[in-house]
């Protein structure tokens, strides 16, 4: 038991020693979900307020209503991020040292999970922090209700970017992988925008493939949350969907049965 905890640690520690050697990678984190902040929700608030709906007990301006997509949106680009550095940990053969250690390799996968998980929650309150800065903020006495959802996405969404380096043979396929993953996930959801607006229009599509999304159920998790309330369809579909892709990458680093070794037989 000792030894799995210490190689946890050393993983972990690891990510973040990375991280705080690449400073910009913070910076970047920020200035994104800012922009949409400063620049885009504001333009978008005399257009779009938010009606009196669940989790929010009165009128919502959209800069408030906008704070937890956002939130989602830092924990989706870095857990891809830490999926693009175990890539790039395989092809540079990082990755085959660490799996002739006696670790599981189920338990390696987790901790890389782990180390993704905590990094985008860091970088989500540095978000929060430089927001609340220029006056923007959910409820103080219950946003920190918010941190284990967030955690929980983040796991949710390391084991997907897990499962799409099993089908990401070379770095340089990552990033037109990844279009694939994070703009669908972003875009269709309730990061941006109510649902029911998209009912209301008539995009009915839209609506059943944003309801599909399990992004969409972890920025409700980290909304309701952070006004002191439970979304559990959110929780159990968030919770499922990372159960589901942790299995799915497990199988795929099979060398045996997985998508890895066949890719590498051919």
């Amino acid at each position: 038991m000792t030894h799995l905890g210490l190689g946890l640690w050393v993983i972990v520690a690891r990510e973040m020693s990375k991280f705080f050697r690449q400073r910009e990678r913070l910076i970047s984190s920020l200035v994104r979900p800012l922009l949409w902040l400063l620049v885009f929700a504001t333009g978008m608030n005399n257009l779009l307020g938010v009606s009196i709906i669940p989790p929010y007990r009165t009128y919502t301006p959209y800069q408030e209503y906008v704070l937890p997509g956002l939130v989602g949106m830092v924990v989706l680009f870095q857990s891809m991020q830490s999926a693009l550095s175990l890539v790039y940990d395989r092809e540079a053969g990082v990755m085959r040292v660490m799996l002739v250690t006696p670790l599981p390799r189920a338990w390696l996968l987790f901790a890389k999970i782990i180390a993704a998980a905590t990094l985008a929650l860091g970088q989500a309150l540095a978000f929060l922090a430089v927001a609340a800065l220029v006056g923007y903020n959910m409820p103080w006495a219950t946003v920190w209700y918010a941190i284990p959802a967030a955690l929980l996405t983040g796991l949710m969404l390391g084991a997907i970017g897990l499962v799409v380096t099993v089908y990401t043979r070379q770095i340089e396929n990552f990033a037109g992988m990844m279009n694939f993953v994070i703009f669908p996930m972003f875009f269709l959801s309730s990061a941006l925008y109510p649902l029911w607006k998209l009912r209301e229009s008539g995009a009915e599509v839209v609506w059943y493939l944003a309801m599909a999304n399990p992004f969409t159920h972890a920025v409700e998790l980290m909304r309701f949350a952070a006004y002191g309330r439970m979304d559990w369809v959110a929780l159990a579909v968030v919770t499922g969907t990372a159960v589901v892709a942790f299995a799915l990458a497990v199988r795929g680093y099979n060398p045996q049965i997985g998508t890895i070794g066949k890719l590498k037989r051919g």
